[in-house]
């Protein structure tokens, strides 16, 4: 039993040992054990390390992943793993893999979209424009190619900035977009264009309309041409029988060969008439008013059909046609013919709405004139009002004489009534004639009436130069022109009105030069009104003077616009000194209860001569510096009267008339008030009158009387005309006799001057001693005398 015992025991012992030794092994063994977790993308293997998973390297590029480290991704489509796809396919790595995908423009064969190496690779070239039907739809011009295409927009389209995409249409009809003849025009059209011919044109012989070659040429057919109705010539209806038959068989081809035609049969008629210059003078202007319209249309047209060329023809009689046909001229154009030359800018020779060639031509006729005798002249108003200013009268009944041949000039242009620049026209004189004194030389035009007939116009014309032999005008339209001399009367001014201004401004030069020199010398009357009497004088003599022997001398235009301006200052300076001579009558009737008189004095000495002469003068320089052109009139040296500046002088006139009105209406109520707080022996009757009669007489010099000029009209302008004449001209004698003759001061003061012209030199040295003691004694009077007194002396030196 025992033995037995025993060996179960050391068996007991032995397992102990042993489990002993499996838990407490050697440290190696530990040490190659796995962990309790492996990293990321990693797994156990065979219970000893962690290995990453496949498609991942440790970062020492092992597989077997040590504890603390972590498994990174292959890229298989980076070096040095690289794996092939194969041609036309790319590589797209995965986390811990990849695949292969066919490029863009290629699918693969198989029907796969991923493979994974070169042997599974059966990408295919793919034709997107099949794919991609838009393509198609956007007018372009696609060429598949390897993998790709490429596209370009079609001829006619361009590339869409808003969608590169697509194609959008060119508008070919854009100025240098295209291939048309100036003769049609573009019409655009889808990726095209089409060249059309214009309204009134057709395509050349064999030339088809719409192709980008097309070239038009004008439906050229003769235009009517109607004889004045009411009107019976066998001549007249044999030459538009004639007219007819040229209309029947006219040809685009013979156009050249017809024009010479017409100007032919014109010819005819006017050289061989028959009864038509025994036709009354009205209906003779309605054959001259249909030939001339009538032959400057058919010519304007029938000239269309020529080609690039120039034109001469010339009578046998010696009428001249001069014709231009071209596309392109210089800046101006110049014709000339025997009689005439015209100089013309391209710009109002081509037609506006037109293209391609413009024509340009000038006819004359030496015979036309016939027809056009005793024709009336109608002046512009301008013209008409210059001869009215200087008295002349037209005399209209067979008092004209043509010094030229009667040109028509017509142009591609027929909106030619306001030319944007002037024709000028040069006319050699049928003969060498110098106009006589009362003959006038106008440039005229033939401007056709209502009625059919017609009359010699100045409108818009006017003449540069004339000689001996030749005539310059120019114009602003075009028409039929010649150059004409009219006769005319002159109708004289009214005598006594001639008679009336010359004597009576010659006497109130006089009496105005006696003012002046009274008021300078007359040491007795001195003070502010006085000064300002003598201005007014001055300026009236000088204006008076300046206007008996300048105001006719018309020539030169220089020295007529220097004398029209001297006169406007003077004429405006005069009033200028009225309105002063009111402003201090005023002042002073204000001031009668005033014994310190001293401040209006101060007042009208600081600034009557700055407002006298510098309100004149700034006046006139506005004037002068802004239409100079104005000052002189063809009949006197004035300001021109039909102008807006005329009231640069009626202006300040009228201002100074009405602000003196004023100031007279407030003198007699501050007159009435203040007379009746005098004394009695101020207050007298006698003195009262004499205080109202002096202003009443200053206002009516004043400048009162100039309304009558400005009355000048209607029935009534002659006898207003007498009435301004006579006071304006004695106006020199009303202030010589207010201010002078009725002032007691310089009555005495005559007194002794002709006293002392009578007396000896011992006398006169006698007298002159005598006369100081006497001016002396005002003075010692005005510090004794009492208001009163003074009141008094103010009244007696108005």
């Amino acid at each position: 039993m025992g033995a037995p015992r025993l060996s179960a025991f050391h068996i007991l012992q032995a397992l102990c040992v042993l489990l002993t030794l499996l838990e407490d092994g050697p440290q190696s063994t530990r040490a190659s054990a796995c962990p309790q977790q492996c990293p990321p993308d990693s797994s156990c293997v065979s219970g000893t390390a962690c290995h990453c998973d496949p498609g991942f390297l440790s970062p020492s590029g092992k597989n077997e992943v040590n504890q603390g480290e972590t498994c990174e991704d292959i890229d298989e489509c980076e070096q040095p793993v690289k794996v092939t796809c194969g041609i036309d396919a790319r590589c797209h790595n995965t986390k811990g893999s990849y695949y292969c995908t066919c490029k863009p423009g290629y699918r693969p064969g198989s029907g796969a979209t991923k493979f994974s190496n070169a042997s599974e690779n059966t990408c295919l070239d793919m034709d997107e424009r099949q794919l991609n039907p838009v393509i198609y739809k956007s007018h372009r011009n696609c060429v598949n190619t390897h993998g790709s295409y490429t596209c370009t927009c079609q001829e006619g389209f361009e590339l869409n900035l808003q969608d590169p995409k697509l194609c959008k249409d060119v508008d070919d009809c854009q100025p240098g977009q295209n291939s048309c003849h100036k003769s049609t025009q573009c019409h655009n059209t889808k990726g095209s264009y089409d060249c059309l011919c214009r309204p009134g044109w057709k395509p050349v012989p064999g030339s088809p309309n719409g192709p980008h070659n097309t070239v038009c040429e004008q439906d050229i057919s003769f235009p009517t041409w109607i004889p004045p109705p009411g009107i019976k010539s066998q001549s007249l209806s044999r030459f538009f029988e004639k007219v007819q038959d040229l209309h029947r068989d006219f040809k685009a081809a013979s156009a050249q060969d017809t024009i010479q035609d017409i100007i032919q049969e014109v010819d005819n008629l006017l050289e061989n008439p028959g009864g038509l210059f025994t036709l009354p003078r009205s209906e003779q202007h309605c054959v001259a008013t249909n030939l001339l319209t009538g032959w400057e249309h058919v010519l304007r047209e029938l000239s269309k059909a020529l080609s690039n060329e120039t034109l001469t023809f010339r009578t046998a009689a010696g009428t001249e046609l001069f014709l231009e046909v071209k596309e392109q001229g210089d800046k101006n154009v110049t014709l000339s013919i025997n009689q005439a030359k015209m100089l013309v800018n391209w710009d109002v020779v081509q037609d506006s709405g037109g293209s391609g060639s413009s024509v340009v031509g000038l006819v004359s006729s030496p015979g036309m004139g016939k027809l056009l005798v005793g024709a009336p002249l109608v002046l512009e108003t301008e013209e008409q009002s210059v001869l009215n200013e200087t008295h002349k009268v037209l005399q209209q009944e067979g008092s004209f004489v043509l010094l030229s041949d009667v040109i028509s000039a017509f142009v591609s242009n027929k909106d030619t009534q306001n030319l944007s620049s002037p024709v000028t026209f040069v006319f050699k004189h049928v003969s060498a004639v110098t106009p006589g004194p009362r003959q006038k030389v106008f440039c005229v035009f033939w401007e056709p009436g209502q009625n059919g007939s017609g009359h010699w116009s100045t409108k818009g014309c006017w003449m540069v130069g004339t000689g001996d032999t030749s005539t310059t005008c120019q114009c602003s339209h075009l028409s039929s022109f010649a150059v004409l001399m009219a006769h005319y009367d002159v109708q004289d001014d009214d005598p006594a009105l001639a008679v009336i201004t010359y004597v009576g401004l010659s006497l109130s030069l006089l009496c105005l030069l006696l003012a002046a020199l009274t008021f300078q010398l007359c040491k007795a009357i001195q003070n502010t009104s006085t000064s300002l009497h003598l201005q007014l004088s001055l300026c009236l003599f000088l204006a008076h003077l300046l206007f008996l022997t300048a105001i006719d001398r018309t020539e030169p235009k220089v020295l007529c616009a220097i004398i029209a301006g001297a006169l406007h200052y003077l004429y405006l300076a005069s009033f200028t000194w009225m309105l002063l001579e009111g402003l201090h009558l005023f002042l002073t009737t204000r001031n009668l209860t005033v014994v310190n008189y001293s401040s209006v004095s101060r007042f009208m000495k600081k600034f009557m001569l700055p407002v006298g002469y510098g309100v004149p003068a700034v006046i006139v320089a506005i004037s002068a510096a802004s239409r100079p052109h104005l000052y002189g009139t063809p009949a006197r040296c004035w300001l021109h009267p039909e102008k807006e500046l005329i009231w640069a002088f009626l202006g300040p006139v009228c201002a100074i008339l009405f602000v003196n009105l004023a100031f007279f209406l407030m003198t007699l109520c501050i007159l009435k008030s203040k007379l009746s707080s005098l004394n009695s022996d101020v207050s007298t009757l006698k003195n009262t009158r004499m205080l109202t009669f002096k202003a009443i007489a200053q206002l009516f010099i004043l400048g009162c009387t100039w309304c009558l000029g400005i009355l000048q009209v209607g029935p009534a302008a002659h006898a207003m005309a007498y009435l301004f004449t006579i006071i304006n001209s004695l106006q020199g004698v009303f202030i010589f006799l207010v201010y002078c003759l009725l002032s007691q001061q310089v009555r005495e003061q005559y007194r002794k001057w002709w006293k002392g012209v009578r007396k000896t030199k011992a006398e006169s040295e006698q007298y002159t001693l005598s006369s100081g003691l006497l001016s002396d004694a005002p003075k010692h009077s005005v510090v004794k005398d009492d208001g009163t007194t003074a009141e008094k002396r103010k009244l007696s030196q108005f």
